[in-house]
């Protein structure tokens, strides 16, 4: 796997000895020194989201460091400075760490004291953009209609494609999945991309509701229709009237229900229990799965004429296992929601947590896997944030997949993210990644990636590929 490209410093001293020694420590110690005479110039050098930390000496002529910190922190207060104080200027110090200096090293210093500093203020700056691009991205997302598909596995390209396509006509939808998969997501995708979107979306879980109020639920009831019917009721049908109706579970309905179920589908009408009235509906029925329904109609569990009716569109969500190299950017996907919900930080996912998440068979799919990320956030500290044991104590199974397969996936997950990062930017790409341009290419021929697929317009739409 490449190394991660230098993480550049700009140093700041009208003192060439100081600007010479200091740059040469940081370079010996892996860092791309860039030495600076002024602060002015520093400030031109300064470019947007820079990857690095600054460090300035405090007295200079002109602009001193504490005016530098302060015009630094204006245009983005999140870059670490880091300012060199004279002997004994202790005031100084502390009115410089009062206005969010990262740290102050005291002339002379120690080279190891230094390159200590900068390397913590180095990965902080690292976390603060990382956390600065993943929300940027989940913006993004939030901003587009309805519930966003998280991914680019052909898998979910195509599903992401096909949600696209079925929400732009009437069919009534079949979802076939797993549990945890996110039908439920992918029929509220279909239901916002729809000219229905205006409309309510009524989702019924039809393994929750008890079998003997599900009629009244479904097609609602009339006043004195049964015991206890003492004021009319409207059904979740009704209520859905020039929207959508999630079916959920749909093999768990009660066999005399489905006959109703299938009248409502063939007329699109309704009757009230305790009315003889029928009632028209202008409605979108999305039914989802996870039995073969062919299969359960043919051992009598469910009502086959209901099964060829629901069958006009189907669509397979592919499970967590079917688009590994999907699961690193969903995880962070995830991450990034909960800590924007809990106003807290990202945690950094090395090496070791990508292989656990790659190696782990996710039987609860999606749903298991932004359980973890939110455990992850909130109490991921107690467990030093290692994945294997944030997973109910069950651990990854690294048997599951060999050594080799794991750093193929981490490889391609990593360009996958730098494509991303730089928008299809190859020379971008190459420099963030540290490899040459033509290792690259090979890269993505390698793992079936295109750089074209990453490049759009600022502010255009994302791709859409599964989020639950």
């Amino acid at each position: 796997m490449p190394d991660r490209p230098a993480t550049p410093v700009i140093i700041v001293d009208d003192e060439s000895h100081m600007r010479f020694t200091t740059g040469q420590t940081l370079e010996l110690a892996g860092y791309q020194p860039l030495a600076i005479a002024s602060a002015e110039k520093a400030l031109e050098a300064l470019e947007q989201d820079f990857p690095g930390v600054l460090i300035s000496d405090i007295r200079m002529p002109g602009m001193d460091g504490m005016a530098l910190l302060r015009e630094v922190h204006a245009r983005d207060p999140e870059l670490p400075v880091i300012l060199i104080t004279g002997h004994g200027d202790v005031s100084t110090a502390v009115t410089a760490m009062r206005e969010g200096a990262w740290d102050f090293v005291e002339k002379p210093f120690a080279g190891d004291e230094l390159v200590e500093v900068v390397r913590r203020a180095a990965e902080t700056r690292r976390l603060a953009l990382e956390n600065r691009h993943l929300r940027a991205e989940l913006e993004a997302q939030q901003s587009a209609p309805g519930p966003r598909l998280v991914g680019r596995t052909a898998a979910i390209a195509q599903l992401a494609t096909m949600v696209s396509r079925v929400s732009q006509v009437e069919a009534d939808v079949l979802l076939f999945g797993e549990t945890g998969v996110g039908k439920d997501l992918v029929a509220r995708a279909i239901h916002e991309r729809s000219r229905r979107s205006g409309a309510p979306f009524v989702a019924i879980n039809c393994g929750a509701v008890p079998e003997s109020i599900i009629e009244s639920e479904l097609f609602g009831h009339e006043k004195g229709a049964f015991t206890g019917a003492v004021e009319r009721r409207i059904g979740k049908f009704e209520h859905a009237q020039g929207g959508t109706v999630f079916l959920d579970e749909i093999e768990s309905m009660p066999l005399t229900l489905q006959v109703r179920l299938l009248r409502v589908l063939q007329e699109r009408a309704i009757e009230r229990l305790g009315s003889n009235s029928a009632i028209d509906l202008d409605i979108r029925v999305i039914a989802a799965t996870k039995v073969d329904l062919k299969a359960a109609a043919e051992a009598g569990r469910f009502r086959e004429d209901l099964y060829y009716r629901l069958n006009v569109v189907t669509l397979l969500i592919p499970s967590l296992r079917e688009r590994r190299e999907d699961i690193p950017l969903l995880f962070q996907h995830f991450a990034v929601v909960a800590a924007t919900r809990s106003s807290l930080e990202v945690p950094p996912l090395d090496s070791a947590g990508v292989s656990v998440l790659l190696a782990h068979d996710w039987p609860g799919n999606v749903r298991e896997l932004r359980n973890l990320a939110e455990r992850y956030v909130l109490i991921g500290s107690a467990h030093d944030y290692r994945l294997d044991l944030l997973l109910d104590g069950s651990g990854a199974d690294s048997g599951e997949l060999s050594l080799a397969r794991q750093v193929e996936m981490f490889e391609k997950s990593l360009i996958d993210q730098a494509l991303a990062r730089c928008h299809g930017r190859i020379s971008e790409a190459c420099q963030h990644l540290d490899v040459p341009r033509k290792t690259l290419y090979d890269k993505l021929k390698k793992h079936g990636l295109r750089a074209e697929s990453y490049r759009r317009e600022d502010g255009g739409d994302k791709a859409q590929p599964l989020n639950a």
